[in-house]
């Protein structure tokens, strides 16, 4: 049952990310750096009202490595800032997918569905690559982590398997705008912000949501 203080925290995310994403329409560069550093502390709020389960601390952990990666770009800047960024968000997909790990058993992982995320990692692979140069390690490191992320997380809920497809998506809109000078669309930091917003709180959802109604074995969540 949704408490007033989980309803509060959650009405704060929800305002922040939607005053987030204005000033990203708008182009207000400095508005948008600063609601951004506040979003996955309002969701690590949302999290911190509800009672604790066996995620609830990896789940901690990766905001707050996805906190760190949002404040990269106030405090870096060129090359130094993207790899600093790649790194702190790598150690949030690692910390989801040890998280999730042990529920691959329900997860599309050994399906035929994981098909659809292999072809995903692929094609953004093959858009990249000519672009990356020197960091084409790095990006397929960092890619194969975020793909496990999103297959894995179809195991914990409904909720967090949508979520991890949009982070999927969200990390992929970077990748394609680093590295691939073809993309070009309107206002690039809306959809990777629109994404990546949702992605993170429909990742935490579903957590929460495993935990208040566990899944059986074997069930779909």
């Amino acid at each position: 049952m949704r408490t007033i203080p989980t309803r509060a925290a959650g009405a704060l995310f929800l305002a922040l990310a939607a005053g987030h994403l204005a000033t990203q329409l708008a182009g207000a560069d400095t508005a948008a750096q600063a609601t951004q550093f506040l979003l996955m502390p309002a969701l690590a709020a949302v999290v911190l009202t509800v009672p604790p389960g066996p995620l609830t601390r990896p789940l901690l952990v990766a905001l707050g490595f996805s906190w760190l990666g949002d404040s990269v770009p106030a405090l870096f800047t060129g090359d130094t800032a993207f790899l600093t960024m790649v790194g702190l968000f790598l150690c949030a997909q690692i910390t989801y997918a040890v998280a999730f790990w042990p529920l691959r058993g329900e997860s599309v992982l050994g399906r035929p569905a994981v098909a659809v995320y292999v072809a995903a990692f692929g094609g953004l692979l093959v858009a990249c690559v000519p672009g990356a140069g020197g960091l084409l390690v790095p990006v397929v490191v960092y890619g194969l982590c975020l793909t496990l992320v999103a297959v894995l997380s179809t195991g914990v809920h409904r909720l967090a398997g949508i979520g991890g497809a949009l982070f999927f998506v969200s990390d992929g809109l970077i990748a394609l705008r680093a590295f691939a000078d073809w993309y070009t669309p309107p206002v690039p930091g809306f959809w990777v912000m629109l994404t990546y917003v949702a992605g993170q709180a429909l990742i935490t959802a579903g957590v929460l949501a495993r935990q208040r109604v566990p899944v059986a074995a074997g069930t779909p969540a």
